[in-house]
């Protein structure tokens, strides 16, 4: 397909007041786009949008998990900017490391709320003016979508399912001349990843695990970047760090080596033991 200009264009970003949304707002806004910033905080919505633009950023408080809510976000866009060209359904949560075991049926459940049927129900709002204007659509799924998720199951759940909801999108997109992209996230400096994996000392030792070269992690900047790169070329995939490329690539051949070795004792083994204690623990989720 052609290369896509953002210049002019409109755009809705979910989860956009910090992290890897609000980097893509502003990348997007820096490419000629206007850009409607949503997230849970009316407040913080609005700090990002003034941070990134005085006319061409707006925000607005979404809930993901309310399909009105979406649809009232892409009524916005039309009715400010006048269209609506592209969506990035970036919005998400994890849960505290914790075996299914372990942890509550509403951790779990609302996981998989957020991080998949969130992304459904973005999209779906948003998919009659992006078929119409022939614009893009961009689905945040994680690296989680290819390696072993035991002690983040419903992340990793929600992950490949987002992965799968992209590509067969984009097969479907192919003949009304729009197009969807799937990106794959590593560690990213986020808060996310700070809360999530970096104060907790079971989750610093389940990162421990990949090879020191799949640890690598980069500031959203650099993923707000890659989204937008991927959105102009109309890309099926966008991976960063970029070194992730070739276990994505390689996956039939490494998953099962790779979880037949997370199966036998070791510290691998003795980390789902911790992670099966927190049943009854405090559980919290980080967005």
């Amino acid at each position: 397909m052609p290369r896509y200009d953002l210049n002019g264009k409109v755009a809705l970003v979910t989860g956009a007041a910090r992290g890897i949304g609000f980097a893509t707002a502003k990348e997007l806004v820096a490419r000629g786009a206007s850009v409607v910033i949503v997230d849970l905080d009316q407040e913080a919505c609005d700090t990002a949008a003034a941070e990134i633009h005085d006319s061409r950023a707006v925000g607005l408080a979404g809930d993901v998990t309310e399909r009105t809510s979406m649809q009232r976000a892409v009524a916005v866009a039309v009715e400010r900017f006048g269209s609506l060209d592209v969506v990035v359904a970036n919005a998400g949560i994890a849960p505290r490391g914790a075996t299914m075991r372990a942890m509550t049926t509403e951790n779990f459940e609302r996981t998989l709320d957020v991080n998949l049927n969130g992304v459904y129900r973005t999209v779906d709002a948003a998919l009659p003016e992006i078929i119409r204007r022939r614009g893009h659509v961009v689905v945040i799924a994680s690296v989680y979508a290819f390696v072993n998720g035991a002690g983040a199951l419903p992340y990793a759940m929600s992950k490949a399912g987002v992965e799968q909801f992209g590509r067969g999108l984009r097969v479907e997109l192919r003949r009304h001349g729009a197009s969807a992209s799937v990106a794959y996230f590593g560690f990213i400096d986020t808060e996310m990843v700070r809360r999530g994996i970096d104060a907790d000392p079971i989750g610093e030792r389940m990162k421990s695990v990949l090879p020191r070269a799949l640890r690598k992690r980069v500031p959203p900047s650099v993923a707000g970047r890659a989204i937008v790169e991927g959105i102009e070329g109309r890309k099926p995939r966008i991976i960063r760090p970029r070194r992730w490329t070739a276990f994505s690539v390689m996956r039939g051949i490494i998953n099962p080596l790779s979880d037949r070795g997370l199966e036998r004792p070791g510290p691998v083994q003795e980390t789902m033991e911790e992670l099966d204690g927190r049943a009854g623990e405090e559980q919290p989720t980080t967005a």
